[in-house]
């Protein structure tokens, strides 16, 4: 027998005696649920199905059947989908106790600074440097070392244009950061639009309720009590 008859005998046998992957969700949801209390950091689909040797949908079931339970009253954890896989987190109303359990007393917050150049690097990747500062106006190259330095960003090779600057991009630990299963999660730039047009228009709303006792806001009785005063909508506006 020659040695590729040989591998493909010793195939076929392997193949034979490996019993079929599981397909019941239920049988193993506590499998899963002990690899992702275990695991530091989003676990994918497809590596669950190969360490179980389970199928697709069999994980899936399984993740969905998880996710129920843990979105049941009383429960102080949740699952969530993100950075394109399933993890174990606490819940937001805890966060206050689990700080003090662990003694965190700072924040890690970004920047004002910080959040603009990333924002234009998530919408408008893969970018440059150069193409970062021509859109915020400033020098970007200290925030963006902080930035790599927090993992939040990381190379993609080089523009082939003159000086062959750097190009960047987010990294999964950006998802990971703002909760997002993948870059699509992104609001879009119309969204936020429509969104700031509704909060200004309420803050429109609600700003003659937010003036000095006795004058009323209302027909043209106000703009008589509003030039007694000297307070006019601007003002209001103004100090707001």
């Amino acid at each position: 027998m020659s040695d590729t008859d040989a591998t493909a005998a010793v195939a076929e046998e392997e193949k034979t005696e490996r019993p079929p992957r599981e397909t019941a969700p239920e049988r193993i949801v506590p499998s899963v649920e002990a690899v992702l209390f275990s695991s530091a950091k989003p676990v994918k689909e497809r590596d669950l199905a190969e360490l179980l040797d389970a199928t697709g949908a069999a994980v899936t079931g399984a993740l969905e059947l998880l996710r129920g339970r843990t979105e049941e009253d009383g429960r102080g954890i949740r699952l969530e989908k993100v950075a394109g896989g399933w993890r174990f987190v606490t819940r937001p109303e805890f966060d206050a106790l689990l700080r003090r359990f662990h003694e965190v007393t700072e924040r890690s917050r970004l920047s004002l600074a910080a959040l603009e150049t990333l924002a234009i690097i998530a919408y408008r990747q893969p970018i440059t440097l150069p193409e970062v500062q021509e859109i915020r106006g400033v020098n970007c190259a200290s925030v963006l070392k902080t930035l790599f330095e927090k993992k939040l960003v990381t190379t993609a090779g080089k523009k082939a244009v003159v000086g062959t600057p750097f190009l960047y991009r987010t990294t999964p630990d950006f998802l990971m950061r703002f909760g997002l299963n993948e870059l699509d999660e992104l609001p879009r730039p119309e969204d936020l639009d429509a969104d700031l047009a509704a909060t200004l228009e309420a803050r429109e709303i609600a700003a003659p309720t937010a003036g000095p006792p006795g004058i009323r806001v209302e027909s043209g009785e106000t703009e008589g009590a509003a030039a007694g005063t000297g307070d006019t909508a601007e003002d209001a506006d103004a100090e707001e």
